[in-house]
């Protein structure tokens, strides 16, 4: 199976979504998403696959979000994608493409959604929660 990650190597989430996409066996593409950010077209074409409006792929807790006033309900897609493109840490992660869907993976365990379900095996993520347990079976927070 083919499978992209947006990837921030300095966020948890995302490094959890990571080492799940690789404890299933899969090596994913990983763009790491400040350093090579996805084009405005390309953030347009994931929040439609993934049936959520662009603001739902903003990462609301960056302090640029409410300084530039982005939480205001009244601003459209272009002015989102503006902002998105001058500081790319406001686009939330991890967002994973495969053969499944596409998705923002928060929480992390998400990601399974998109990944092949047969033959897990355990796995706890950074912080400690279990998220599959010793019998293969997912864990719901």
């Amino acid at each position: 199976m083919d499978v992209v990650i947006y990837h921030n190597p300095a966020c948890g989430t995302s490094r959890n979504a990571l080492a799940l996409i690789r404890h299933v066996g899969i090596e994913p593409h990983v763009i790491e998403s400040l350093k090579t950010p996805p084009s405005r077209a390309m953030i347009v074409d994931l929040a439609a696959r993934a049936g959520v409006p662009i603001r739902m792929l903003m990462r609301a807790k960056e302090a640029a979000f409410s300084d530039l006033g982005l939480g205001d309900p009244g601003l459209d897609d272009d002015r989102l994608l503006d902002a998105i493109g001058a500081q790319p840490v406001l686009l939330n992660r991890p967002i994973v493409v495969s053969g499944l869907g596409v998705r923002l993976c928060r929480p992390s365990e998400a990601v399974l959604d998109l990944l092949p379900s047969d033959g897990l095996k355990p796995f706890t993520r950074e912080d400690g929660a279990v998220v599959v347990d010793a019998s293969g079976r997912r864990v719901l927070p």
